[in-house]
C-alpha cells in the first residue's frame, strides 16, 4: 500500500516564486477597479482624524530612489494609520513652479524667453509641468503608494494660486513684507535671487590675493604712505570697495618691509609671512583696533577715498585682521555700510556681468574679471600676494553654479517680526529624531530675512501694483481679495494677461495720492513661499483634511526648505505651527556611503529595482533602515533584501500548505484547548502583535521589519512548524491535536499579513486571497489585530524558557552524533536527559511521552531524575546533560519514527500502532 496518500502533507497554489514585478501591476489594476481609496475612506470614516500632509516633490524629471524612500515610508505611515483606528487620508501633492522647469523649456524645448509673450511661455512650462506629474504619478504609483492620485493638490491650480496670495497678503497686512534694497544670494546661472534653502556648499578653487591699500589720511596715528594690507577670495568685488573694517579690540602692528610699512593684526603675522614669503621688520607701532577708526585710505584703482571702520565681524581665522568690505556684496558689508552710511554700491547685472558703475570692467563676467582685476593691482603696486585656495563656497543648489552675494531691490519677509513667535511654536511640535529641534531652532535664530521675489516668469506673480503718479507700491485687503478671486477663476496667467486696471477693483484708487494710474510688480514669489502656503491652500481646504496636519516627513534638507518656510508662514499667519510632529530622513547613498551621481555611476534607480526585483522588495528595504539617518542601497543590499523576502514568503507558503482543509467557522479551536506548544507560540504572536503596533505607532519600521523577520524565521520556520510536522502529517485530519495547530496557524497567518500589508501591500493582497475562510475584499480593510500577552501568557513564555534551553542543548548533541555518523536522521535518536533540579521542574511535567519527543524531533525521551550518574559521552550543558543513543525498534514507512510497535498490526506490518490505527480510521471512513 502507498502510504504517502495518508498524509496530510502540505498543499497550496499559492507559488513559490513571487515574480513580483509581473504580479504587482496585476494586484494595482484590481485596487484601481475596486477603487481601494475610497473603500478605505469610506471604512473609516468617522474615526478620529489622522493627516499626513504631503511635501510636494518637484515636476521636473523622473523619480529617483529619494523619492522611493520618502513617498514609501509615507505610505507605510498612512496605511498602518487606518489599520491602527484612524480615518487617514492622503493627497499627494507636486510643486510646480520656478527656475528648473524654466531652464528644462528653454534648454529642452529650445524656447527663447525673451522671444515669446509671457502667457505662451508660461503655458510651455505648465504644460512641461504637468507631464512630469503624470509620469511621476504613474512611478509613485508604481510603488504601491495608496492616495487620492486622481485629486492630488498641485501648486500652478488657481485655486491653490489663490490661497497662496491671501497668505502673501495676510503676512502684508501684519506688516511683514517689505521691499528694501539687501545684499542677497544671486545665481547669475539662473538670473534670480535666491533664498537659504536654495543653497548648497560645495568644493571651489578661488583667488587668493592680499592687497595693500595706501594710507592718505593717518588722524595722527599713521603716516601717509603706510599700507593696511587686506586679503580676499573675491577680487572680483574689489571695485565695489568702499572700506576696510579692523576690529575694535584686537592688536594691530605696523612693520616695515620691502613694500613699506605694512599694518596687520599682531596674531596673524607669521602666517602672513609664511604665506606670502614678505619678511617683515621689527614692529614700529601697536595699535588698538579702535584707534584707527577714520583713517582715510586710498582704493587700489580707483580715485575713490575709503574709511577704516570697525566691524565686530572681523576674526583671526585668516588674512590679516583688516577686511576689504564692499557693502553691496557682503552681509556682514552690507550692515557696517548701512551703520556708517556708506554706498551701497553692487556694479553687477542679473547675468553677473560688470556694468559701467565698475569703469575698466564693464562688460565682464565677475570670474573673468578676476584676472583683470589682480593684474590691474600687480600693475599698479598693491598687489602683495598671488596664490590659490581650494574651499567650500556657496552654490545654486538647481544650476549647481556659484552663487554671488548682490545687493538688490527685493521684496522681503521679516523674520524679526515673528522670530520669537516661531521659535516658542517649535516647542510645542515633536521631532523625530529630537536633534531636528535643535537644528531648525538655531536656523531661525540666526536666520536674516526672507527674500520672497524672483526674477522669474514661471511662478506666482507677488501681488502688488505700484502707483504711477506717487511710485509707491500698493497691497492692500480690497486689492488682495480681487485678485485672489482673479487667479481663482483664471490662473495666475491672468496677471500677464490682462492689464493692471482689469486686476484692481473697479473704481480703484492710491490709498496714498489718490492716483488711478498703476503697474505690476513683475517678480514671482520664491517657490519656498508656493510650497510653504500648502498647509493653508491644502489642510484648510480640503474638507478631508485638518489643520495642523499630525506629520510631516522630508528629507533632513527640508530643515532650511519645507519645514522651514511652512513654519514661517504658518506662524506669520495663523501663530503656531502647521504640524504636530515633523520627521526628517536622512539621504539615500550608495553601498560604500557615497553620495550617488551620474559621473561616479552608481546611481540606483528605483524603476529598474521594480521592472527586476518589484515595488515590494523596495518597499522592504525602506523598512530595514533606520531612515533617520543616511541609508545605504546596492546590488548586494537588494539581494539581502531579497532574501529576507523569500524566507518570509516560504513561511507564508508553508502555514498556507497546512491550511488546506481548514474552515475555520467549522474547524477552530478555541485557544484554551489548545496544547501548550500551541499555546506558548500563540503567547509569543501576542507579544510580538503588541510590539509590532508600538513601533507603528512610533514609526519604527525597522522595529516592525525586525519583529515580523525574526518570528517567522525563528518562531515559526526553525521551530514550530518543524516540530509539529508529525502532528500535522501524520494524525487524521480531524484530529484535535491537528486542527489545534491548524487554528494557530492560521491566527498566526492573518495577525503577520495583516501586521506586514503597510510594508508588503501587494505580497499580502496576494496571501489574503488564499487565506481560507471568511474575509474582507482585501487585506486593506481590515484592521490591526490587538493582542498583549496575559499574566498567564507571560508566564507560559517564563515557563517554556528551560525547555527551549535543553531543545538547544539536544539539538546540539543530536549533530555531534551525526558527525561522528552515529545516526542520521534525528528521528533515529534515543535522547536521555541528566537535569539538575531546577531544569527536573521544567522538563517532569512534560514525563517522558510525545511531547518531549516531538519539541526534539526524535523518537524517544529517557528523562532521568535528579542525581543518576552522567554515563560517559554525554554532552553537558546549562542545566542538562544530554546522551544520544539509537531508538529501539524499527522504522514506521508512514511517520519514520523508529518505534519498538512497528509491525504489530497485522495488515500493516510496516507501520507503528499509532499509524496503523490512523490508515485503519481513514479506511473504515472511505467504506
Amino acid at each position: 500500500m502507498d502510504y504517502r496518500s495518508t498524509l496530510n502533507l502540505p498543499r497550496t497554489d499559492f507559488p513559490m516564486r513571487a515574480n513580483l514585478p509581473q504580479l504587482e501591476p496585476k494586484i494595482q489594476a484590481r485596487w484601481d477597479a475596486m477603487r481601494i481609496y475610497e473603500k478605505v475612506q469610506a471604512r473609516t470614516k468617522g474615526r478620529p482624524k489622522f493627516v499626513l500632509h504631503d511635501g510636494p516633490p518637484y515636476a521636473n524629471g523622473d523619480i529617483h530612489v529619494g523619492h522611493a524612500l520618502n513617498k514609501v515610508l509615507k505610505d507605510i505611515i498612512v496605511r498602518s494609520r487606518s489599520q491602527m483606528g484612524y480615518d487617514a487620508p492622503y493627497v499627494p501633492g507636486f510643486d510646480t513652479h520656478g527656475m528648473p522647469i524654466e531652464h528644462a523649456v528653454i534648454t529642452q524645448r529650445g524656447v527663447d524667453r525673451k522671444a515669446v509673450d509671457p502667457v505662451t511661455f508660461r503655458n510651455l512650462c505648465r504644460d512641461w509641468a504637468l507631464h512630469y506629474i503624470e509620469r511621476q504619478t504613474a512611478q509613485f504609483r508604481r510603488l504601491g503608494v495608496r492616495g487620492d492620485w486622481e485629486r492630488p493638490y498641485v501648486t500652478l491650480e488657481p485655486a491653490y494660486e489663490a490661497e497662496q496670495i491671501k497668505v502673501f497678503g495676510e503676512m502684508a497686512k501684519r506688516g511683514y513684507i517689505y521691499r528694501g534694497k539687501k545684499v542677497i544670494y544671486w545665481s547669475p546661472s539662473a538670473e534670480t535671487a535666491l533664498a537659504d534653502a536654495e543653497i548648497e556648499y560645495r568644493e571651489k578653487t578661488s583667488p587668493s590675493i592680499y592687497v595693500a591699500f595706501d594710507v592718505v589720511d593717518g588722524k595722527g596715528r599713521l603716516e601717509p604712505g603706510d599700507r593696511i594690507v587686506i586679503w580676499t577670495t573675491t577680487p572680483w568685488t574689489l571695485p565695489a570697495n568702499q572700506a576696510v573694517a579692523v576690529h575694535p579690540d584686537y592688536r594691530y602692528g605696523l612693520f616695515p618691509s620691502p613694500h613699506g610699512r605694512l599694518l596687520l593684526a599682531r596674531e596673524l603675522v607669521p602666517a602672513f609671512q609664511k604665506t606670502t614669503g614678505i619678511a617683515l621688520e621689527e614692529e614700529v607701532a601697536r595699535f588698538k583696533g579702535a584707534e584707527l577708526e577714520g583713517v582715510r585710505l586710498k582704493h587700489p584703482f580707483y580715485d575713490r577715498i575709503v574709511p577704516v571702520v570697525l566691524g565686530e565681524h572681523v576674526t583671526l581665522d585668516a588674512g590679516t585682521g583688516a577686511v576689504h568690505t564692499a557693502p553691496g556684496h557682503g552681509e556682514e558689508d552690507y550692515d557696517v555700510g548701512i551703520r556708517y552710511g556708506l554706498p551701497i554700491l553692487s556694479p553687477i547685472d542679473e547675468r553677473g556681468v560688470f556694468t559701467e558703475e565698475a569703469p575698466g570692467f564693464a562688460g565682464l563676467f565677475y570670474e573673468e574679471a578676476n584676472g583683470v582685476i589682480i593684474e590691474r593691482l600687480r600693475e599698479s603696486g598693491h598687489l602683495l600676494h598671488h596664490g590659490t585656495i581650494r574651499h567650500q563656497y556657496p552654490h545654486d543648489w538647481r544650476t549647481k553654479q556659484p552663487v554671488i552675494y548682490r545687493a538688490a531691490e527685493q521684496w522681503f519677509a521679516s523674520i524679526d517680526g515673528f522670530r520669537e513667535a516661531m521659535l516658542r511654536a517649535i516647542e510645542d511640535v515633536r521631532w523625530i529624531p529630537p536633534w531636528g529641534e535643535t537644528r531648525i531652532a538655531n536656523m531661525i535664530r540666526d536666520r536674516g530675512d526672507w527674500c520672497i521675489s524672483r526674477q522669474r516668469l514661471w511662478g506666482v506673480p507677488i501681488p502688488i501694483f505700484y502707483c504711477e503718479d506717487c511710485g509707491r507700491p500698493v497691497i492692500t485687503d480690497e486689492t488682495i481679495e480681487h485678485v485672489a478671486a482673479i487667479f481663482r477663476r483664471e490662473g495666475s496667467n491672468a496677471w500677464y494677461a490682462r492689464p493692471a486696471a482689469e486686476l484692481l477693483p473697479p473704481g480703484f484708487r492710491c490709498p496714498h495720492c489718490g492716483g488711478t494710474h498703476f503697474r505690476k510688480e513683475t517678480d514671482t514669489m520664491d517657490v519656498w513661499f508656493d510650497s510653504g502656503s500648502s498647509h493653508a491652500a491644502v489642510l484648510r481646504t480640503h474638507p478631508e483634511l485638518k489643520w495642523p496636519a499630525d506629520v510631516y516627513l522630508e528629507g533632513s534638507d527640508q530643515y532650511r526648505g519645507w519645514f522651514n518656510s511652512s513654519l514661517s508662514t504658518s506662524v506669520a499667519v495663523y501663530g503656531r505651527a502647521p504640524y504636530e510632529t515633523v520627521i526628517g530622513c536622512g539621504f539615500v547613498l550608495d553601498g560604500e556611503g557615497r553620495k550617488m551621481s551620474k559621473s561616479l555611476g552608481n546611481v540606483v534607480d528605483p524603476n529598474d529595482i521594480m521592472a527586476r526585483y518589484g515595488a515590494d522588495i523596495l518597499r522592504l528595504w525602506v523598512a530595514s533602515v533606520d531612515y533617520t539617518a543616511d541609508v545605504r542601497i546596492s546590488e548586494s543590499i537588494l539581494q539581502q533584501i531579497a532574501e529576507v523576502y523569500r524566507k518570509i514568503r516560504n513561511t507564508f507558503r508553508f502555514l498556507l500548505g497546512n491550511l488546506y482543509d481548514f474552515d475555520p467557522a467549522r474547524d477552530r479551536v478555541p485557544p484554551e484547548r489548545w496544547p501548550e506548544l500551541d499555546r506558548y507560540i500563540y503567547a509569543r504572536l501576542k507579544a510580538v502583535i503588541a510590539r509590532v503596533r508600538q513601533a507603528y505607532e512610533a514609526y519604527d519600521f525597522h522595529a516592525v521589519y525586525t519583529e515580523i523577520h525574526q518570528f517567522c524565521v525563528q518562531d515559526l520556520s526553525a521551530f514550530y512548524l518543524d516540530v509539529t510536522k508529525d502532528r500535522m502529517y501524520t494524525r487524521l485530519p480531524d484530529d484535535p491535536a491537528r486542527r489545534s495547530g491548524q487554528s494557530l496557524m492560521h491566527e498566526a497567518l492573518r495577525s503577520l499579513v495583516v501586521l506586514l500589508s503597510p510594508i508588503l501591500p501587494h505580497t499580502t493582497e496576494e496571501v489574503w486571497s488564499y487565506l481560507p475562510g471568511e474575509k474582507a475584499e482585501s487585506v486593506q480593510l481590515v484592521d490591526f489585530p490587538e493582542a498583549a500577552p496575559s499574566e498567564a501568557d507571560e508566564a507560559l513564555l517564563r515557563a517554556f524558557q528551560p525547555l527551549l534551553r535543553v531543545r538547544e542543548a539536544v539539538q546540539k548533541a543530536l549533530e555531534e552524533a551525526r558527525q561522528a555518523k552515529a545516526l542520521g536522521n534525528s528521528l533515529e535518536a534515543h535522547v536521555e536527559l541528566y537535569p539538575d533540579g531546577e531544569t527536573w521542574d521544567a522538563l517532569s511535567r512534560y514525563g517522558e511521552g510525545a511531547t518531549l519527543a516531538e519539541l526534539f524531533i526524535v523518537s524517544k525521551v529517557t528523562l532521568h531524575p535528579p542525581g543518576t550518574p552522567v554515563p560517559e559521552g554525554a554532552v553537558d550543558a546549562r542545566g542538562v546533560a544530554v546522551r544520544v543513543l539509537t531508538a529501539p525498534g524499527k522504522k514506521c514507512e508512514r511517520c519514520w519514527m523508529v518505534l519498538e510497535d512497528v509491525g504489530a498490526h497485522p495488515n500493516h506490518p510496516t507501520l507503528c500502532a499509532r499509524c496503523a490505527e490512523t490508515v485503519e480510521a481513514l479506511q473504515a471512513r472511505q467504506r
